[in-house]
């Protein structure tokens, strides 16, 4: 198989996952374990989360839906104290991966995000990720075009946009329900459990060393 293209998530692959600041709040405030992740998990199609990240709602909105949600699964969460859970750290070692996986073949990056406004002002950060992007051919935030992952039409969007196969494509996620939709489609799918597990996967598969 001739690897055309690599395709990466952001949050939880090129960054350290939001789920380990979920643990620390919920720790923190005393709430039930995993009351964020099973809120986003519940309905996920349609729930505050889908629809904020599709920019369907505004902050407001968005911050009162979550409180219900997480409410009618045992405690209440607003949706603005969870919004700056969501920064990750950039894992360095994800990044020289990237650039040298630049270096042979296309890259893109699907990323369900949410409305640029949403989590205030992170000038630092901003240019921090401004200097990842660069290394994609071509970025897709569902906030910007009203479709997030697992929705199959985001994923076709991305091959043709960048001209390649599925069948040739490599997709790395960190969440099993976002890899259906691109093994489905012929591609090959990573789980990103940790950089070291995915950067051997990656070089399995690219045949490039990446370390």
């Amino acid at each position: 198989m001739a690897i055309e293209a690599v395709i990466f998530d952001f949050g939880g692959v090129l960054t350290s996952s939001p789920f380990e600041a979920f643990a620390r709040f919920e720790t923190e405030r005393g709430l039930p374990v995993d009351i964020i992740r099973r809120t986003n998990a519940a309905n996920h199609l349609e729930n505050a989360w889908a629809k904020f990240e599709r920019a369907e709602v505004d902050i407001d909105t968005f911050d009162e839906l979550f409180a219900t949600e997480s409410l009618a699964l045992g405690a209440e969460v607003r949706g603005r104290d969870v919004l700056p859970l969501l920064q990750g750290d950039l894992r360095p070692e994800m990044v020289e991966a990237l650039k040298r996986i630049k270096a042979q073949f296309k890259t893109g990056c699907i990323t369900n995000n949410l409305p640029a406004n949403a989590i205030g002002s992170m000038t630092g950060r901003s240019l921090y990720i401004a200097e990842v992007m660069v290394l994609f051919d071509h970025v897709i935030e569902s906030a910007k075009i009203g479709l997030r992952k697992p929705d199959p039409r985001i994923y076709r969007l991305m091959v043709e946009t960048l001209k390649v196969d599925p069948n040739n494509c490599v997709y790395l996620d960190d969440l099993g329900v976002n890899l259906k939709p691109a093994r489905e489609m012929g591609m090959t799918t990573i789980k990103v459990t940790s950089s070291a597990q995915a950067i051997a996967e990656l070089e399995a598969a690219t045949g490039l060393k990446l370390g």
